[in-house]
Protein backbone atom coordinates (compact mmCIF):
# COMPACT_ATOMS: atom_id res chain seq x y z
CA UNK A 1 0.00 0.00 0.00
CA UNK A 2 1.16 3.90 -1.08
CA UNK A 3 0.67 5.04 2.33
CA UNK A 4 1.21 8.41 0.90
CA UNK A 5 -1.66 8.48 -0.22
CA UNK A 6 -3.38 8.80 3.43
CA UNK A 7 -0.88 12.37 4.14
CA UNK A 8 -3.16 15.30 4.36
CA UNK A 9 -1.11 17.42 2.23
CA UNK A 10 1.09 15.84 -0.31
CA UNK A 11 2.74 16.89 -3.70
CA UNK A 12 1.53 15.05 -7.09
CA UNK A 13 4.01 16.78 -9.13
CA UNK A 14 6.38 19.43 -9.82
CA UNK A 15 7.16 21.05 -14.13
CA UNK A 16 9.20 23.85 -14.94
CA UNK A 17 7.67 26.37 -16.89
CA UNK A 18 9.25 29.50 -18.93
CA UNK A 19 6.29 31.54 -17.85
CA UNK A 20 5.33 30.83 -14.78
CA UNK A 21 8.45 29.35 -13.28
CA UNK A 22 8.02 26.18 -10.86
CA UNK A 23 4.22 24.61 -11.03
CA UNK A 24 3.36 22.06 -8.21
CA UNK A 25 0.47 20.35 -8.29
CA UNK A 26 -0.83 19.67 -4.80
CA UNK A 27 -3.70 17.93 -3.04
CA UNK A 28 -5.15 18.37 0.38
CA UNK A 29 -7.85 17.17 2.29
CA UNK A 30 -9.72 20.77 2.51
CA UNK A 31 -8.73 21.62 -0.99
CA UNK A 32 -8.49 18.59 -3.42
CA UNK A 33 -5.96 19.09 -5.52
CA UNK A 34 -4.86 22.57 -6.84
CA UNK A 35 -1.84 24.13 -9.03
CA UNK A 36 0.70 26.38 -6.99
CA UNK A 37 2.80 28.82 -8.54
CA UNK A 38 5.24 31.19 -5.90
CA UNK A 39 3.23 30.16 -2.84
CA UNK A 40 -0.34 31.45 -4.83
CA UNK A 41 -3.63 28.62 -5.64
CA UNK A 42 -3.83 29.47 -9.61
CA UNK A 43 -6.24 26.92 -10.18
CA UNK A 44 -8.37 23.89 -8.30
CA UNK A 45 -11.49 24.10 -6.11
CA UNK A 46 -11.05 27.59 -4.10
CA UNK A 47 -10.79 29.13 -7.45
CA UNK A 48 -13.72 27.54 -8.59
CA UNK A 49 -15.46 28.69 -5.48
CA UNK A 50 -14.23 32.51 -6.52
CA UNK A 51 -15.28 32.75 -9.73
CA UNK A 52 -18.20 30.88 -8.87
CA UNK A 53 -19.00 34.04 -6.76
CA UNK A 54 -18.41 36.37 -9.27
CA UNK A 55 -19.99 35.19 -11.93
CA UNK A 56 -23.51 34.71 -10.05
CA UNK A 57 -23.40 38.55 -10.16
CA UNK A 58 -23.85 38.22 -13.52
CA UNK A 59 -26.80 35.79 -14.14
CA UNK A 60 -29.35 38.39 -14.77
CA UNK A 61 -27.98 39.58 -17.27
CA UNK A 62 -30.75 40.68 -20.06
CA UNK A 63 -28.56 38.90 -22.73
CA UNK A 64 -27.84 35.58 -23.07
CA UNK A 65 -24.46 34.35 -23.00
CA UNK A 66 -23.29 31.96 -25.62
CA UNK A 67 -19.75 33.32 -26.56
CA UNK A 68 -17.65 33.19 -23.54
CA UNK A 69 -13.58 33.91 -24.23
CA UNK A 70 -11.27 33.11 -21.27
CA UNK A 71 -7.52 34.67 -21.43
CA UNK A 72 -5.53 33.19 -19.12
CA UNK A 73 -7.16 29.44 -18.94
CA UNK A 74 -4.69 27.86 -16.72
CA UNK A 75 -5.83 25.00 -15.27
CA UNK A 76 -9.73 25.88 -16.21
CA UNK A 77 -10.98 27.03 -13.08
CA UNK A 78 -13.30 29.41 -14.43
CA UNK A 79 -15.28 26.39 -17.11
CA UNK A 80 -16.90 24.36 -14.61
CA UNK A 81 -18.63 27.90 -13.01
CA UNK A 82 -19.55 29.20 -16.68
CA UNK A 83 -21.04 25.58 -17.11
CA UNK A 84 -22.92 26.08 -14.39
CA UNK A 85 -25.10 28.73 -15.82
CA UNK A 86 -25.00 28.86 -19.07
CA UNK A 87 -24.47 25.01 -19.83
CA UNK A 88 -24.82 25.56 -23.85
CA UNK A 89 -22.25 28.23 -24.27
CA UNK A 90 -19.02 28.04 -26.66
CA UNK A 91 -15.77 28.77 -24.49
CA UNK A 92 -12.53 29.67 -25.91
CA UNK A 93 -9.16 29.56 -23.52
CA UNK A 94 -6.39 31.19 -24.22
CA UNK A 95 -3.06 30.86 -22.29
CA UNK A 96 0.69 31.78 -23.36
CA UNK A 97 1.68 28.53 -21.15
CA UNK A 98 0.89 25.16 -22.39
CA UNK A 99 2.59 23.44 -19.16
CA UNK A 100 -0.09 24.80 -17.36
CA UNK A 101 -2.91 24.02 -19.74
CA UNK A 102 -1.78 20.26 -19.56
CA UNK A 103 -1.24 19.92 -16.02
CA UNK A 104 -5.15 21.24 -16.10
CA UNK A 105 -6.06 18.09 -18.49
CA UNK A 106 -4.23 16.11 -16.47
CA UNK A 107 -5.29 16.55 -12.81
CA UNK A 108 -8.40 19.06 -12.65
CA UNK A 109 -10.51 17.67 -15.90
CA UNK A 110 -10.00 20.53 -17.96
CA UNK A 111 -13.25 20.49 -19.60
CA UNK A 112 -12.65 18.78 -23.41
CA UNK A 113 -15.07 20.69 -24.86
CA UNK A 114 -13.26 24.30 -24.36
CA UNK A 115 -11.21 25.48 -27.92
CA UNK A 116 -7.72 25.69 -26.02
CA UNK A 117 -5.70 28.20 -27.97
CA UNK A 118 -1.98 28.59 -26.64
CA UNK A 119 -1.26 31.79 -27.47
CA UNK A 120 0.01 35.43 -25.78
CA UNK A 121 -3.45 37.30 -25.35
CA UNK A 122 -2.63 40.53 -26.20
CA UNK A 123 -1.62 38.78 -30.32
CA UNK A 124 -4.41 36.83 -29.85
CA UNK A 125 -7.37 39.44 -29.26
CA UNK A 126 -5.79 41.16 -32.47
CA UNK A 127 -7.52 39.15 -34.50
CA UNK A 128 -10.18 37.57 -32.13
CA UNK A 129 -13.90 37.90 -32.79
CA UNK A 130 -16.61 39.35 -30.30
CA UNK A 131 -18.13 37.59 -27.45
CA UNK A 132 -21.26 37.83 -25.11
CA UNK A 133 -18.75 37.38 -21.69
CA UNK A 134 -14.62 37.96 -22.16
CA UNK A 135 -12.78 36.47 -18.22
CA UNK A 136 -9.75 37.90 -17.84
CA UNK A 137 -7.37 35.86 -15.09
CA UNK A 138 -4.08 36.97 -16.65
CA UNK A 139 -1.52 36.31 -13.76
CA UNK A 140 2.03 34.77 -13.58
CA UNK A 141 2.89 33.52 -10.56
CA UNK A 142 1.83 36.73 -8.11
CA UNK A 143 2.17 39.40 -11.07
CA UNK A 144 -0.29 40.74 -12.98
CA UNK A 145 1.37 41.75 -16.39
CA UNK A 146 1.42 45.59 -16.39
CA UNK A 147 1.05 45.72 -20.28
CA UNK A 148 -2.58 44.33 -19.61
CA UNK A 149 -3.54 47.94 -17.47
CA UNK A 150 -2.71 49.31 -20.28
CA UNK A 151 -5.58 51.71 -21.60
CA UNK A 152 -4.21 49.83 -25.35
CA UNK A 153 -5.15 46.76 -23.82
CA UNK A 154 -8.65 47.96 -22.40
CA UNK A 155 -9.89 49.18 -25.35
CA UNK A 156 -9.29 46.35 -26.88
CA UNK A 157 -11.06 43.78 -24.63
CA UNK A 158 -13.56 46.56 -25.20
CA UNK A 159 -13.81 46.17 -29.07
CA UNK A 160 -13.93 42.68 -28.42
CA UNK A 161 -17.45 42.49 -26.83
CA UNK A 162 -20.65 42.39 -28.15
CA UNK A 163 -22.95 46.31 -27.54
CA UNK A 164 -24.25 43.92 -24.60
CA UNK A 165 -20.98 42.09 -23.32
CA UNK A 166 -19.11 41.84 -20.27
CA UNK A 167 -15.89 41.46 -19.41
CA UNK A 168 -15.02 40.16 -16.08
CA UNK A 169 -11.50 41.00 -14.48
CA UNK A 170 -9.70 39.05 -11.61
CA UNK A 171 -7.42 40.89 -9.38
CA UNK A 172 -5.53 39.46 -6.25
CA UNK A 173 -5.07 41.65 -3.30
CA UNK A 174 -1.69 40.41 -1.62
CA UNK A 175 0.94 42.44 0.19
CA UNK A 176 2.72 43.08 -3.09
CA UNK A 177 0.05 45.05 -4.65
CA UNK A 178 -0.27 48.34 -3.43
CA UNK A 179 -3.87 48.94 -3.54
CA UNK A 180 -4.15 52.54 -4.26
CA UNK A 181 -2.95 50.59 -7.66
CA UNK A 182 -5.96 48.68 -7.78
CA UNK A 183 -7.75 52.24 -7.58
CA UNK A 184 -6.19 53.77 -9.99
CA UNK A 185 -7.23 51.11 -12.13
CA UNK A 186 -10.80 51.04 -11.66
CA UNK A 187 -10.40 54.53 -12.95
CA UNK A 188 -8.99 53.52 -15.81
CA UNK A 189 -11.52 51.11 -16.59
CA UNK A 190 -14.42 53.23 -16.59
CA UNK A 191 -12.69 55.48 -19.12
CA UNK A 192 -13.89 52.97 -21.20
CA UNK A 193 -16.96 51.10 -19.76
CA UNK A 194 -20.04 52.71 -19.10
CA UNK A 195 -20.56 50.59 -15.98
CA UNK A 196 -17.96 49.01 -13.61
CA UNK A 197 -18.73 47.21 -10.30
CA UNK A 198 -16.96 45.53 -8.09
CA UNK A 199 -17.31 42.06 -6.53
CA UNK A 200 -15.16 40.58 -3.79
CA UNK A 201 -14.88 36.92 -3.44
CA UNK A 202 -12.06 35.74 -0.79
CA UNK A 203 -9.04 37.36 -1.09
CA UNK A 204 -9.59 38.43 -4.39
CA UNK A 205 -11.01 41.47 -6.40
CA UNK A 206 -13.38 41.20 -9.39
CA UNK A 207 -13.88 43.95 -12.11
CA UNK A 208 -17.15 43.69 -13.70
CA UNK A 209 -17.05 45.74 -17.25
CA UNK A 210 -20.24 46.32 -19.13
CA UNK A 211 -20.36 48.02 -22.47
CA UNK A 212 -24.07 49.42 -21.28
CA UNK A 213 -25.24 51.49 -18.22
CA UNK A 214 -28.27 50.02 -18.18
CA UNK A 215 -27.27 46.37 -18.09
Amino acid sequence: MDWNFWRPNRTLEERASKYNGKITVKNSWGLGTYLEVGGLTQSGWILEKIWGQALKEITNHKSQITNVLVLGLGGGSVVKPIRKYWPRAKITGVDIDPVMVKLGQKYLKLDKSVQVIISDASSYMLHATCYDLVIVDLYQGKKFPKQFETDNYIHLLRSNLLRSGVVVINRVWNREDDRSLIVDFKKKLEKHFKKVEVVYPMANVMFVCKKRSYL
